[in-house]
């Protein structure tokens, strides 16, 4: 039976409305992540005509231009093709000639299956990206900077799986970053703001275990690696633009962004780490904007702080200045 109020503005919602006027909250958000997930669950094990039905019932359930609606019209298209294409077809008879071979063959000549694994544009794109900071730093901290990365993004790829919400593995722009795509289905500004700080955390973590070897080994490149990857999850949190911070602090209001910008200048004073600078200049600018939630997350703050406190701390504890270099 459909709700008569809004979950979180509490405005009473007209007969038959999809979607809260006030704030633009989906009224069948349960059902459509049940659904997505659902869709997702056929879609591993190749059952794409059965995912596409479970994403059409989803799209009765949106209003028909948000952008969720978009992607799902898209997207049953590709299941579609992908259904089609899935189909069994005729055995050529130069195929016949190779007997128990011939399957190899085929997946050798088509190379789907191959593509699927390894998802190509994942690899060249990574590889590239290694290949930058290889050239500038050296081999070793190249490439131990540019798995820093890989998993700061999978923390964002794993956690959005996690939910049965669509995602793309990471793709890395050489010398700039990296992102990861997905499809927001009707989630809450706080899940959002969880798979935004998902990637800093998974990076949190990577910094330890490098801080760790340095402690155990005392070799110079795990305290510089540990140092790099502190520094690049903070630059991460400044709560700008495309940026983790700026995602997470959606879910944020006024009075709980005042109290990041205290932390921040507090750690700055304290660890002497000026890119916590940048990120309570952040912070101080999103005391202005006019996208203060109406129904904020005191658990995004607190995720915020823990992992902005956590790396702050790290970068602390190395030897070094700023990057790590």
């Amino acid at each position: 039976m459909p709700e008569s109020v809004c979950r979180r503005c509490a405005r009473e919602l007209p007969s038959g409305a999809l979607e809260c006027d006030h704030c633009h909250t989906l009224v069948h958000a349960d059902e459509l992540r049940r659904l997505a997930a659902e869709a997702k669950a056929f879609e591993v094990p190749g059952q794409f005509l059965r995912a596409r039905e479970q994403w059409l019932a989803g799209l009765k359930l949106l209003p028909p231009n948000s952008r969720q609606a978009e992607w799902i019209r898209d997207h049953v298209t590709t299941l579609a093709s992908k259904a089609s294409a899935e189909a069994p077809k005729p055995e050529k008879d130069w195929v016949r000639k190779f007997g128990p071979l011939g399957p190899i063959v085929i997946l050798l000549m088509k190379g789907k299956s191959l593509l699927a694994i390894f998802k190509l544009q994942f690899l060249l794109s990574l590889v590239a990206f290694m290949g930058v900071y290889w050239a500038e730093f050296g081999a070793k901290f190249g490439i131990g900077f540019a798995l820093l990365v890989l998993i700061h993004e999978m923390g964002h790829f794993i956690d959005v799986k996690r939910r049965g919400l669509p995602a793309d593995m990471p793709v890395f722009l050489p010398g700039l970053g990296a992102y990861v795509r997905w499809q927001a289905l009707g989630v809450s500004l706080e899940t959002k703001a969880a798979v935004s700080l998902a990637g800093p955390l998974a990076g949190l973590v990577s910094a330890l275990a490098c801080a760790g070897l340095w402690w155990f080994t005392g070799n110079g490149l795990w305290a510089a690696l540990a140092r790099a990857g502190a520094w690049l999850n903070l630059l991460n949190l400044i709560p700008i633009w495309m940026l983790d911070g700026g995602q997470a602090v959606l879910a944020i209001d006024k009075r709980d962004r005042i109290v990041m910008l205290t932390v921040c200048l507090l750690l700055w004073v304290v660890f002497k780490e000026n890119v916590l600078l940048l990120v309570a200049l952040g912070a101080a600018f999103r005391l202005f904007t006019k996208d203060l939630p109406s129904n904020p997350s005191r658990m995004a703050t607190a995720y915020f702080l823990i992992v902005l406190t956590s790396l702050g701390l790290v970068m602390r504890m190395m030897p070094g200045q700023g990057f790590g270099r």
